[in-house]
């Protein structure tokens, strides 16, 4: 029997898969193949980290370099210190014996336990699994869909005062790049005033980055955005990826927090020092650190008197709530949060839960200037039209760990000032850094085997697509500098006739996908991996609503496939809802077309008829779920993401009845007919279920059997699905 593994993950898209997961089951297995789940949740790495539980990732980053590796991979928690720290609490509380997470370590032991939970921290499932590059674009029936059904789009004003500030010159990692290929592998040693920092193992022809951001001109940038905030009437926020930048980002927030709030740190900086208050958790583990202390009351009123001073208007988290863009390092996500300014009219939330116009503050110009361009392009042009606007493809290179940068051991907050040396083995200096105490460092890495199948591919894609492919690359960045010779080097030895390859620099390249999409016009954006993330996810929410709908393929180097299933960023929210009322808003479609996929290369591997007529059912159930907008409801009350999963089984089981293989369309008419007869009873017992509050036993690590109950409401779903 065939063989796909499931991940189990985190939060909405973790509840789903005990709806679906049981219909997937049934289904495959009437074609021989089983589908397994592998538990690499929050939860489940910190267990294993402890030793109380299998290590399913490091199990996981072997099948990825198995040639008939399968797996189908939803999105999971990239987690920050205080979602670490939830997790282990409510662990706690179901008795399992393990230690706090230290945030302060004052001895061996508790550096040791640190540096186990450090391996649970930021994107550390990522870089495990994605052992190929990737390729992600809209399905033609999903871009049909959006554009017959299209979502909303908030208008631009004709004189909107939206705009992106980013750093320029030579303070942020774009302007201190230094970067080189090596000529051999040899070990290379990262070191600061002669004190070794870190080594690595450097492969031959490898590309070798080092960088930093300078704390002192990041700390007079953020002053001069509030100032000119203030100046311009806008509301002021920050955009950060602390989740997988785990190191850099939560830094560089926490800079931004000091500053803002600059009188009240400098004020009670002895109290602060003496409660361990880490500025780069933000304020809601300050407000935690400060409860029950003698002057809690006082350090609350001079934080108001900040918020209210003639300081600009701070971006809200969540209005009703009163939480700010401050809260924590992990609340704004920026290829999740600068879609959303885009998508709204170049405006955020205010306190009172007004949208306004604000400044989107992205301190690294590396991945800012696409942003900047986004929002300039719109107060330029206006907002984009869903029913006509055309699709951007991206072929992203992130194979074997290639720049991910922040998940990595190499990324440094320097202790004290002096120089920072990247030296070869053989004794040559490669780099070279004058930094002052608390820069931040960091080195990132792209291995010649990913680049290369990363041309390839790009290759592939524009001989399939015949539309033109841009190469993000940036002759004037030391990185891109050493990616534009590779690239012109390995599309010598591929087959280009007819293509319309281009290498343009981030803001050229934008200005140019942009100018297709108002035309209507396809193009495939090829680019490193953190320009990957932002544009996957700012061009599908602006066309699809939601990058969740994105096919996200990976073409393993080992030859397998890894089949990711969109984002997760508003998650949390649905889990919100549905312990709240029992609604669970998630939508599932990229769980359908990551396994329509799945299955494919599963029929493709073995010439399976079977298996061909299983996975042919299921695209015809994609397109009937999209042609019968059977997506979940926002609503309470209306059908959810379990009433989703029904539609899909039934409009599979029926494609099947009525298909060409004669065993399945056996085993599969009554399925059908019993799903069609039963369908009103079917979604009365789903419907029936919501509007109470549900009691899953834990958010990081919910209880099986109560989890079961609230995502299988329905008994006679139940019946039919498990006499399959």
């Amino acid at each position: 029997m065939s063989k796909i593994i499931w991940s189990v993950i985190d939060e909405a898209p973790a509840l789903a898969t005990y709806s679906l997961l049981p219909i997937v089951n049934a289904f495959t297995k009437a074609a021989g193949v089983e589908v397994v789940t592998s538990d690499i949740s929050l939860a489940g790495r910190v267990l294993a980290a402890m030793g109380l539980a299998e290590d399913e990732l490091s199990k996981l980053g072997e099948v990825v370099l198995q040639e008939d590796g399968n797996i189908i991979k939803l999105p999971n928690i990239s987690a920050s210190v205080g979602q670490l720290k939830d997790c282990i609490a409510e662990l706690q509380d179901q008795g399992y014996d393990i230690p706090n997470y230290p945030e302060n370590p004052a001895n061996a032991d508790e550096k040791a336990i640190q540096a186990k939970y450090s391996t649970c921290l930021g994107s550390a499932v990522n870089p495990v699994l994605r052992e190929g590059n990737s390729d992600r674009r809209a399905a033609v029936a999903v871009k049909k869909f959006a554009q017959k059904n299209p979502h909303r789009l908030k208008p631009f004003a004709e004189n909107s005062k939206a705009y992106v500030a980013h750093m320029e010159g030579n303070g942020d990692f774009y302007g201190n790049e230094k970067s080189v290929t090596m000529d051999k592998a040899q070990k290379v040693t990262i070191a600061l005033n002669g004190n070794t920092l870190a080594t690595i193992d450097a492969l031959d022809k490898e590309v070798l980055d080092g960088t930093y951001m300078s704390v002192s001109k990041l700390k007079t940038f953020i002053a001069k955005t509030i100032e000119d905030a203030k100046k311009n009437g806008v509301l002021w926020s920050i955009h950060l990826k602390a989740t997988m930048m785990k190191i850099s980002d939560p830094i560089m927030f926490g800079h931004a927090f000091t500053v803002f709030f600059a009188p009240v740190f400098e004020k009670y900086a002895s109290t602060f020092a003496e409660l361990n208050v880490n500025p780069n958790q933000g304020m809601s583990d300050l407000e935690k650190k400060i409860a029950g202390h003698a002057k809690e009351a006082e350090i609350k009123a001079a934080f108001q008197a900040v918020v209210e001073s003639d300081n600009p208007e701070i971006a809200m988290i969540d209005s009703d709530k009163g939480t700010t863009n401050f809260n924590a390092s992990n609340d704004v996500i920026i290829d999740a949060s600068m879609p959303v300014v885009v998508r709204e009219g170049g405006k955020q939330w205010n306190r009172k839960g007004d949208a306004v116009e604000c400044v989107a503050v992205i301190p690294d110009s590396t991945y800012g200037m696409f942003h900047a361009e986004m929002v300039a392009d719109c107060v330029k042009n206006g907002q984009y039209d869903v029913t006509t606007m055309g699709s951007m493809a991206n072929v992203g290179l992130m194979a074997q760990k290639a720049e991910e940068y922040g998940s990595h051991p190499t990324t440094f907050e320097l202790a004290e000032a002096g120089k920072v040396t990247v030296t070869a083995e053989d004794g040559t200096e490669l780099m070279a850094f004058d930094c002052e105490a608390g820069d931040i460092w960091r080195m990132s890495r792209a291995k010649d085997v990913p680049i290369k199948d990363w041309v390839r591919l790009a290759v592939e894609r524009g001989q399939m697509e015949k539309v033109p492919v841009i190469f993000w690359l940036d002759e004037n960045r030391a990185h891109d500098a050493e990616m534009i010779k590779k690239v012109n080097t390995y599309l010598k030895d591929l087959n280009t006739d007819g293509l319309d390859i281009q290498i343009m620099d981030i803001t050229v390249a934008t200005r140019f996908t942009n100018a297709r999409v108002r035309e209507g016009k396809n193009t495939i954006a090829v680019t490193g991996n953190v320009l990957r993330d932002h544009l996957t996810d700012m061009y599908p929410i602006l066309e699809l609503g939601t990058s969740a709908k994105m096919l996200s393929i990976v073409p393993l180097l080992a030859g397998g496939g890894l089949y990711e299933t969109g984002a997760g960023g508003s998650a949390p929210k649905h889990v919100d809802q549905f312990l709240a009322e029992g609604h669970l808003r998630w939508d599932s479609l990229g769980e359908f077309l990551a396994l329509a996929e799945s299955l494919r290369f599963l029929g493709n591997k073995h010439s399976d008829a079977k298996l061909a007529a299983l996975t042919a059912g299921l695209a015809i159930a994609n397109d009937s779920y999209l042609d019968n907008s059977k997506e979940p409801s926002r609503k309470c009350g209306e059908p959810d993401n379990k009433a989703s999963h029904f539609f899909v089984a039934q409009y599979w089981a029926k494609a099947l009845a009525e298909g060409d293989n004669a065993e399945l369309a056996a085993r599969f008419a009554p399925v059908a007919k019993a799903l069609t007869e039963n369908e009103d009873k079917i979604i009365g017992e789903l419907l029936a279920s919501e509007g109470s509050p549900k009691d899953i036993g834990g958010y990081y690590h919910p209880d099986l059997a109560k989890v079961t109950e609230a995502m299988r409401p329905s008994a006679t779903l139940n019946a039919i699905i498990d006499a399959i």
